[in-house]
């Protein structure tokens, strides 16, 4: 599923998406990737981000949630919860960083 946020002019400012891990619903691990903003400073981005961690235990009723995280923004993902679970490594000769957040209660 994606989460999309349009602006005031009617064009998409941001998305991210939110599927089973490794296609795999029996695991309860929800994903979320793919998290993209074209308005910066604004919130927007982790006012998204609350929406797709809202989809993953509310509609998906996952028990995680995992996402792969570029170095710089791990601030970002930990202000929903989530927290840093590998050392970090090289995609798209970027640093990234594995991240999850366990849902309390599932």
């Amino acid at each position: 599923m994606h989460v999309f946020c349009w602006n005031d002019a009617g064009r998409v400012a941001g998305c991210l998406r939110v599927f089973w891990k490794d296609h795999d619903e029996a695991a309860g691990v929800a994903q979320i990737g793919r998290v993209v903003t074209l308005e910066h400073g604004t919130g927007l981005g982790g006012r998204m981000l609350h929406e797709g961690v809202e989809l993953a235990i509310n509609k998906f009723g996952a028990k995680k949630i995992y996402l792969e995280a570029q170095e710089y923004a791990i601030g970002y993902y930990a202000k929903e919860g989530f927290e840093v679970v590998s050392e970090p490594f090289m995609e798209d000769w970027i640093p990234h960083v594995k991240m999850e957040r366990v849902i309390i209660g599932k």
